[in-house]
Formats: C-alpha cells, sequence, structure tokens
C-alpha cells in the first residue's frame, strides 16, 4: 500500500493506495465507479461479479450483491435516502436499489439501444434532492435525459458536435441547486445547463474530464485524464489542483470530507481529508 500527501488550503488530503480489503482467493474487476451512502459506507462498482462491493471506512469488505443481475458496470449515484442508482451500460438500462441489493426501478429497454433517445450505452446517473434523474447517455448517444422520481419521462437535450449543447461522450453528470453540470469528455469541458437543458455556460482546460461532484460546502471536484483532479467554485474558478494516484472513472466524497476514487485500472483510491 502506498501513501503520500497531495493538495493544498483546505483540501489536504493522505492518499491510501489501493483502497478495500478481500479476502483471500477474491479479486477487484475493473472498477468502474465508487459512492459512500449516509453512513460513510463505500460501495465499489466494478465489472465483475459480484458488481457490488460494500466496505467500511478502513476498507473491509462488509457486503456484496448483485451477481448475475448486471452486465457491465459504469456509473452510481446514491441519494441522501441511500437509494442506489446504477447505469448497466452495455445492457442499456438504469436501475434503482436499495442498499441490500432489491430493486425497485428500471429506466430504458435493456438490451435494445435507442438512437438519441432512452438509451445508447449510457454512463452516468445524477439525482436531485426532489427525486428527479438525470442521465449522461453518452457511449452511443449524445444526449442528456430527465426523468421524474416515478421514472416517466420528461424529455432529452443535446447532439453529436462540438458547440454549445453538443456532446462528444457526455460522460459524468450532476445536478446542483438549478444547473446540471456535464463531462463533456472528447470535447475536453464541463458543459452547465439550466434543468430545462437550457445551455448556460462551459469550463475550459481539462483533458478528457471523466467525472463530477459538488459537495455540501459548494466545491466543485472534476477529474480528468492528466490524471488529475480540480476543484472549483461554482463560479468556475479554480481553488487546487492534485495530481491523483492514477486515471480516475468515478469519484465521491463522503460525509467526513475524503474522497474515493475507482479507475478502470482495477484501483479504488481513497483520499483521506487531513485539513
Amino acid at each position: 500500500m502506498t501513501r503520500f500527501i497531495v493538495g493544498t488550503g483546505r483540501h489536504v488530503y493522505e492518499v491510501i493506495h489501493p483502497f478495500g480489503n478481500l479476502p483471500p482467493g477474491m479479486t477487484f474487476g475493473n472498477t468502474s465507479h465508487v459512492a459512500t451512502d449516509s453512513e460513510g459506507k463505500v460501495y465499489v462498482y466494478q465489472r465483475k461479479d459480484p458488481p457490488i462491493l460494500v466496505f467500511d471506512g478502513e476498507g473491509n469488505l462488509i457486503d456484496s450483491w448483485g451477481d448475475g443481475e448486471l452486465m457491465d458496470g459504469h456509473g452510481i449515484f446514491i441519494t441522501e435516502s441511500d437509494e442506489v442508482f446504477l447505469s448497466d451500460r452495455d445492457a442499456h438500462e438504469i436501475l434503482k436499489y436499495d442498499t441490500k441489493g432489491n430493486v425497485s426501478l428500471r429506466l430504458g429497454n435493456r438490451e435494445k439501444p435507442a438512437l438519441e433517445e432512452p438509451f445508447n450505452h449510457p454512463a452516468d446517473i445524477a439525482v436531485t434532492g426532489d427525486g428527479e434523474i438525470y442521465i449522461a447517455d453518452g457511449y452511443a448517444n449524445s444526449s442528456v435525459h430527465r426523468f421524474k422520481s416515478d421514472g416517466t419521462y420528461v424529455k432529452s437535450w443535446g447532439s453529436w458536435g462540438v458547440g454549445p449543447g453538443q456532446f462528444s461522450v457526455p460522460h459524468g453528470i450532476w445536478v446542483h441547486k438549478d444547473r446540471v453540470y456535464v463531462c463533456d469528455r472528447e470535447n475536453h469541458r464541463v458543459q452547465i445547463f439550466d434543468t430545462n437543458g437550457g445551455y448556460v455556460s462551459e469550463w475550459l482546460g481539462f483533458f478528457h474530464p471523466m467525472d463530477i461532484y459538488i459537495d455540501s460546502e459548494e466545491t466543485v471536484y472534476v477529474t480528468d485524464q492528466v490524471p488529475g483532479m480540480t476543484m472549483l467554485n461554482l463560479d468556475g474558478q479554480m481553488i487546487t489542483r492534485i495530481r491523483t494516484a492514477a486515471n480516475v472513472h468515478g469519484l465521491w466524497v463522503d460525509i467526513y470530507g475524503n474522497m474515493y476514487a475507482a479507475g478502470n485500472e482495477a484501483l479504488v483510491t481513497k483520499y483521506r481529508k487531513i485539513s
């Protein structure tokens, strides 16, 4: 295990790499994303069975689920009430679970891709405080889709291209207040929209931005393939930037301010906040 210090100011972390202790004979698959629940438990989404591994904050495995149910793990989002949303990328489906692995909602037509409609290899999910669901449908579509909390379709926006409101792999997504933030990966930018899909602005200076997270103090975290992590304020001004232990595919911040990062190199990293 490697440990070192990164960050400046209010964002200084001890890097713990790799994170997560597995029992003898068990190995990680490709780790696509990570999220934490209201108790600080860490949910790692991987591309093998079991697709969900649950750890405590010290890295001890305490649960796992989803065997045989998910084809291709990609994005994960856990709400404040501990609803677990997963994107099953190559199955073209979004699923909602409880923390024990019971399905309560399915969006999309499983194994039936749709062009610029839900879904065609969806990448990531964001859920608002009132339960609305936003999907970055980024690998074969260039769209964002919006649903009500009960799964009723509302609208879509976006098309393939480089102009405002167009995408080339909308990859990570986050909703904060009345704004939707989308990592437009192959266009090297984060685009910002209102919740109806109206273009607001964009942030440049990234190299293949992968994922985005906004914490309770309104710090924005964007990971890209330098590999690096940039912290910004809501005006898009940089607060600090760190080198990450690997290219980060998915990131999350827990209730204590610790960051967790998952990368396709079959690794998870914990960034333990120390100031």
